[in-house]
């Protein structure tokens, strides 16, 4: 049951309902024909990344699809909602497992979202594997340190944002890191 592949994805959705507008969300992302199974933030040993348009044909409409998904919400007018993933891929990545962090917050902009998530991956990584960092320096630095002790060799993020519907329609945002079943 451990998956091999994965794809990212994020999407958007307005609508007067707070579950359309979910819906919405994950129909923008392309994956609103699953039945969505949210994880925790382990990145299993040699799952390698597809494109969506490749995932997708590796699945099948009510399937039971696990993911790692960050999710945000409101029907406050022009409220920025952020909602990101982020993965950090270690060295050995055919024996070791990798992380992947969820983010959702308001009012922060998609870079520094995104790089609050892939800090958070890179650091849940790191630690796993003793490495010794401050946490206080900015991510940059610890990213630099990352990389260079060769432990680490990527980290990435996706994340979507929106400002609410200025009429307070509810908006929804998605980020998601998509498994396929290794059957498929």
């Amino acid at each position: 049951m451990t998956p091999t592949k994965y794809f990212i994805t994020k999407g958007v959705g307005i609508h007067k309902h707070k579950l359309n507008s979910f819906e919405l969300a994950l129909r923008d992302a392309g994956i609103q024909k699953f039945n969505l199974v949210t994880v925790s933030s382990i990145l299993p040993p040699s799952c390698k990344k597809v494109t969506i348009q490749k995932g997708l044909e590796y699945l099948s409409p009510g399937e039971v699809v696990f993911c790692v998904m960050a999710r945000n919400e409101s029907n406050e007018p022009n409220r920025m909602i952020t909602a990101s993933v982020g993965l950090a891929i270690p060295k050995n990545s055919d024996s070791q497992y990798g992380y992947i962090s969820e983010h959702h917050v308001f009012g922060e902009t998609e870079d520094k979202a995104g790089e609050y998530a892939e800090d958070l991956a890179a650091s849940m990584l790191a630690s796993t594997l003793g490495m010794k960092f401050n946490i206080d320096d900015a991510w940059d630095t610890r990213r630099q340190a990352f990389l260079l002790s060769g432990k680490i060799v990527r980290t990435a993020h996706i994340t979507q944002t929106a400002r609410s519907n200025k009429d307070g329609l509810w908006t929804s945002v998605v980020a998601a890191v998509v498994f396929i079943p290794n059957s498929n």
